[in-house]
């Protein structure tokens, strides 16, 4: 292919992906309640924020070791010591410094 069919075709990408993603965003907003969400949809959209952050989440939890699977870490055990302050006080501040704690106290005792 020549330079110009080249820029061409990479021009013409960027103007289609920025019309997707213009169309895909901003549809929600544009239609607004005109075309409501089947119920089915409306409940399964609850769980895409906690789906997603747990995709980005877990792989750093537990990394996986080629010929071994996951292993458990001390980002692990701090996580969960961090879970089960949520869930026993609902403080988000209480949260993070227990994690971190955690994760520091079990670094500096492995030394």
């Amino acid at each position: 292919m020549n330079p110009v069919s080249d820029s061409l075709y990479v021009w013409l990408c960027i103007i289609a992906l920025a019309a997707c993603t213009l169309i895909t965003r901003a549809g929600f907003l544009l239609l607004g309640d005109n075309v409501p969400l089947p119920e089915g949809v409306r409940r399964a959209l609850r769980y895409a924020p906690a789906a997603a952050l747990s995709a980005v989440i877990v792989p750093d939890l537990l990394p996986w070791v080629q010929g071994q699977g996951p292993v458990l870490d001390w980002r692990a055990v701090a996580a969960l010591v961090a879970v089960i302050v949520m869930v026993v006080t609902r403080n988000t501040i209480a949260m993070i410094a227990s994690g971190m704690i955690v994760l520091w106290l079990l670094r500096w005792l492995a030394g």
